[in-house]
C-alpha cells in the first residue's frame, strides 16, 4: 500500500476531502482495514467520490451532504446512510436539512424507503446526541 504522498494530485484532494467530511478517525480506521484485495477499490473511490466529486466547489459540502443522504436513502443503501447522516456533523447540514431530504425520497423514491430512512437517521441522530452529551 502506498503512502499518501507517492499519490496523485487527485488521491491526495480526494483523502484531504474524505477526512474532512467522514472525520480523521474514521477514515484511519477505514485505512487500517484496508487489504491488497481491496485497496484498488478504496483508491478508485478516494480519486473519484471524493477527489472528483466532493471536492467540486460548485455547491457546498451541506447540499452535497443532503443529496447523497437521498441518494442513498432511495436506493436502500442503509450502512451508507448512517455514515454519511454522521458526517453531516461535518458537512453542517442540519437535522432540518436531512428531514427535507427524505421528504424528497418519499416522493420521487416512495415512502417504503423514506420510512425507513427516517427511523436510521432519527436513531442515528440520537446516537450522535447522546455522544455529545
Amino acid at each position: 500500500m502506498a503512502d499518501d504522498e507517492n499519490r496523485s494530485a487527485r488521491y491526495r484532494t480526494g483523502m484531504a476531502t474524505r477526512r474532512k467530511v467522514l472525520g480523521a478517525k474514521w477514515v484511519d480506521a477505514a485505512q487500517a482495514k484496508k487489504t491488497a484485495f481491496d485497496e484498488p477499490f478504496q483508491d478508485m473511490i478516494t480519486e473519484s467520490a471524493w477527489g472528483s466529486v466532493w471536492s467540486r466547489p460548485d455547491i457546498t459540502p451541506r447540499e452535497r451532504s443532503m443529496i447523497t443522504l437521498a441518494l442513498l436513502a432511495a436506493l436502500g443503501h442503509w450502512d451508507e446512510l448512517v455514515l454519511h447522516t454522521r458526517a453531516t456533523a461535518n458537512t453542517g447540514a442540519s437535522p432540518e436539512d436531512i428531514r427535507e431530504a427524505m421528504l424528497h425520497v418519499a416522493i420521487y423514491a416512495g415512502v417504503p424507503a423514506a420510512n425507513h430512512a427516517f427511523k436510521i437517521v432519527k436513531q442515528t441522530l440520537d446516537e450522535m446526541a447522546a455522544n455529545k452529551a
